[in-house]
């Protein structure tokens, strides 16, 4: 062997020694790259892999690597996320949805608009997230309380079989987002319009006088109920559901009203101790 030729081998063996061969994991699919780069950084160059803005890079960038290593690189995506009616965006590195949750510390339980299963394009995407939360509904004498991940109330009555007629009044709107803590009430239509004059007259001293205007006052006596004090066959008769103490203020002075109209004014056969403080 020549002197040209054992250094020439000697040469490619040193060579040899310096090349090295490092796995670089991009979103979880691998490459094999060779070359001499010393640090992770100039592996990813020389493999022509970019890091952008949120990309995790494991090593860090300047390590340095050895024959063997392996490089992990998870791209940033952008995520605009609403949660309970409420949107901001974040940038996230897992590939699907399940993931991208727990990486935003949303709660297993929440309700999402997307399987979790389903993937997490580079691109992006949109998150619609319900979190469970404590509702409460009250319906004439129905009062129920709903931990649910409904978008809107309407969901809500359905999911508790609360079925609505024509003419119903619902607070808050069908449509709106039922947050936690929500009261959704439910009113019976009011067919039968109160005269004017009968308005004029001063409820709430009759209120005040028979039940110190508290609307869920009970007397046993009767029974008589709310801030009328109506007996339950009187209530019926002007349309109420379930019993008056159940009802908000409103719905008790517009039946009173309405049994005032119904007796013709005369208010001695309803209210005989505290009836003319109607009229002032």
């Amino acid at each position: 062997m020549s002197l040209a030729t054992a250094v020439a081998l000697g040469t490619l063996v040193t060579v040899s020694s310096l090349v090295k061969e490092v796995v670089v994991v991009v979103d979880g699919r691998p490459t094999a790259v060779r070359g001499f780069a010393g640090t992770v950084d100039e592996v990813l160059h020389e493999a022509g892999i970019s890091v952008g803005v949120g990309d995790v890079v494991r090593p860090a960038a300047q390590e340095t690597v050895a024959d063997g290593s392996r490089i992990e690189v998870r791209r940033a995506r952008p995520i605009t996320l609403t949660v309970d009616g409420r949107t901001s965006r974040h940038l996230v590195t897992s590939t699907n949805v399940g993931d991208a949750l727990a990486e935003l510390d949303l709660t297993p339980a929440a309700h999402v608009s997307v399987p979790r299963d389903g993937a997490v394009p580079l691109s992006g995407m949109s998150l619609t997230v319900s979190t469970k939360r404590k509702v409460y509904v009250v319906a004439g004498a129905t009062r129920l309380t709903s931990r649910t991940t409904a978008r809107t109330v309407r969901e809500v009555l359905r999911q508790k079989r609360i079925a609505l007629r024509r003419g119903y009044l619902v607070r808050p709107p069908l449509g709106s987002f039922p947050e936690d803590g929500t009261v959704i009430t439910v009113t019976p239509p009011r067919i039968v319009q109160v005269r004017p004059d009968v308005l004029r007259l001063d409820w709430q001293a009759l209120a005040e006088c028979e039940a110190n205007a508290d609307p869920q006052a009970y007397n046993p006596d009767g029974p008589y109920y709310g801030m009328f004090q109506f007996s339950l066959p009187m209530w019926q008769v002007v349309g109420g559901l379930g019993v008056p103490s159940a009802w908000p203020v409103e719905e008790q002075t517009y039946r009173a009203q309405l049994l005032y109209q119904h007796v013709n004014g005369n208010w001695q056969s309803q209210w005989p101790s505290c009836g003319d403080r109607l009229f002032g």
